[in-house]
C-alpha cells in the first residue's frame, strides 16, 4: 500500500497525484492509499476526504461506467469543466472571459444508447461498467428522463427476437414528440419473420418509430423534434443535443452572438437545431454533410410555412468548405462541427469578409486550435460559455463568440 495526495483532476475525471499516478473517483486535496500498478492506483482507500466529496446519489455508481463524478459537489464539477476549457485555451495562449458553467439538471437526458445482450434466462440491458464490457442494469438511472427508462425493457424484448446469444446490440432511444423513437444496431439481418416480429413489438410497446440498422421497420406516429417554430422528423438514430435544457442554452447563446445579423450561414447544421431559431430574425443557409439530415431540415421548413427564407445544402465541409466568395453574403456564421473541429472551414472564414462567428464545440481542444487560427488572423475571442449537458461525466461543451477586429 502506498499513500498519495491528489493534486488535480485529469480530463477523464480521474484524480492525479505526483508521478503521475491516476486514481479514479478521487478529488483534489484528498489523501489516498492503495496498490500501485504502473501508474494506476487500485484498492483505493480515502484517508483524508475533500470537503467537496459527497455521497453519490445513484445506487449504481460503483459498478456503472456512465458517470465519473457523482462523488463530487456540483460546484466542483462546474468549476472543473470550466477549468478544462481554460486549460485548452491556455495551451494556445488564448485569454478571454470564461463564463460560469451552465449545467443540465438530473434526469433530463432525452436520448441514451443502451447496450443489450441475450442471457440464458432472458436479456440484460443498461450501460457498460467502468473500463469493462460487462453490462450493468440501471433501472433507475438518474441521468435520463424517466420517460426514457421504459426503453430498457424494449431493448430486452428486441434482443430476444433479434439478437444472437453471442452478439451485443446497441439500442439508441430518443424521446420524440409522439413517444419513444428506437434505433437498433448490431442485430440479426432482416428477413420476413423478423420484420413481422419487430412490427409486432412496435405495437406491443407503443413505440413511435422502430428502425433496424438504419431501416425504418414500423412507425405509429411522427418521431418529431421541435426546433424554433418548426417540427422536424430526424433520420433514425441521428445526432441530437442530449438534453432540452442544454439545447435551449446553446440556442440562446448562438442567438446572442448573431443578434442583428440579417443573413446567417449555419454550418454543420444537423437537422436545424440553430437554423430554425435563427429564422426568427435572419435568413439562413444551412449546410450539413449528411443528406438525410439535410432533407429532414428542408422538410421541416416547408411543413412549418410562413418562416423566413431558408436554403439548405448537403455538403462535406471537411472536403468542400464554403469558400470566401460563398461566405461574403453572410453577416454571421455558426459552426457546430464534430469533435475533429473545423480546420478546413476556419481557413476559408479567415480569408472571407465574415465579421461574426458563433463556434459551438463538443471538444475544447479542437475549439482552441481553430480559435487560435482565427485570433491570429485578426478575430477577437470575446467570451466562452461552457455548457454541461453530460452531468457527472468528464465531457464538456461550449460556445465561443468571435468577432473580426
Amino acid at each position: 500500500m502506498t499513500q498519495h495526495t491528489i493534486i488535480r483532476l485529469g480530463h477523464q475525471g480521474d484524480g492525479i497525484a505526483e508521478g503521475p499516478v491516476f486514481v479514479p473517483r478521487t478529488l483534489p486535496g484528498e489523501v489516498v492509499s492503495g496498490t500501485l500498478n504502473d501508474s494506476q492506483l487500485t484498492d483505493v482507500r480515502i484517508e483524508v476526504p475533500s470537503d467537496d466529496r459527497v455521497a453519490a446519489p445513484c445506487r449504481h455508481y460503483k459498478s456503472c461506467g456512465g458517470c465519473q463524478l457523482q462523488h463530487a459537489s456540483d460546484a466542483l464539477v462546474a468549476d472543473f469543466k470550466a477549468d478544462v476549457v481554460k486549460a485548452a485555451l491556455s495551451a494556445h495562449r488564448l485569454e478571454t472571459e470564461v463564463r460560469p458553467t451552465l449545467t443540465s439538471p438530473a434526469q433530463s437526458r432525452r436520448r441514451a444508447t443502451f447496450s443489450v445482450k441475450r442471457t440464458k434466462k432472458g436479456a440484460t440491458a443498461g450501460f457498460h461498467g467502468r473500463a469493462s464490457g460487462v453490462i450493468v442494469e440501471v433501472t433507475d438511472c438518474l441521468l435520463v428522463d424517466p420517460a426514457l427508462l421504459p426503453a430498457l425493457e424494449v431493448a430486452k424484448a428486441l434482443a430476444l427476437v433479434g439478437s444472437s446469444r453471442k452478439a451485443e446490440m446497441s439500442v439508441a432511444a430518443t424521446l420524440s414528440g409522439e413517444g419513444l423513437d428506437i434505433s437498433v444496431q448490431g442485430g440479426k439481418p432482416l428477413d420476413g419473420p423478423l420484420r413481422i416480429q419487430l412490427a409486432q413489438a412496435t405495437e406491443t410497446h407503443g413505440l413511435c418509430r422502430l428502425a433496424w440498422d438504419g431501416e425504418v421497420i414500423a412507425a405509429r406516429g411522427q418521431a418529431f423534434q421541435t426546433f424554433g417554430a418548426a417540427r422536424v422528423v430526424p433520420p433514425p438514430g441521428t445526432f441530437l443535443q442530449a438534453t432540452v435544457h442544454g439545447e435551449h442554452a446553446l440556442q440562446a447563446l448562438v442567438m446572442e452572438i448573431c443578434a442583428g445579423a440579417k443573413s446567417v450561414a449555419d454550418l454543420f447544421a444537423g437537422c436545424g437545431t440553430f437554423s430554425f431559431p435563427l429564422l426568427a430574425h435572419a435568413e439562413v443557409h444551412a449546410v450539413e454533410g449528411d443528406a438525410e439530415m439535410t432533407a429532414a431540415l428542408a422538410a421541416g421548413w416547408r411543413a412549418a410555412g410562413g418562416l423566413r427564407p431558408l436554403t439548405s445544402e448537403a455538403r462535406d465541409l471537411f472536403r468542400r468548405p464554403l469558400l470566401p466568395d460563398e461566405l461574403k453574403r453572410f453577416d454571421a456564421v455558426v459552426i457546430d462541427p464534430p469533435r475533429a473541429g473545423a480546420a478546413a472551414q476556419v481557413a476559408q472564414i479567415i480569408e472571407s469578409s465574415v465579421k461574426t462567428v458563433a463556434y459551438v464545440s463538443c471538444n475544447p481542444v479542437t475549439f482552441a486550435r481553430d480559435t487560435a487560427q482565427l485570433v491570429a488572423a485578426g478575430f477577437v475571442l470575446e467570451w466562452v460559455q461552457p455548457v454541461d449537458q453530460f452531468r457527472w461525466s468528464s465531457h464538456v461543451e461550449l460556445v465561443g463568440k468571435l468577432t473580426r477586429a
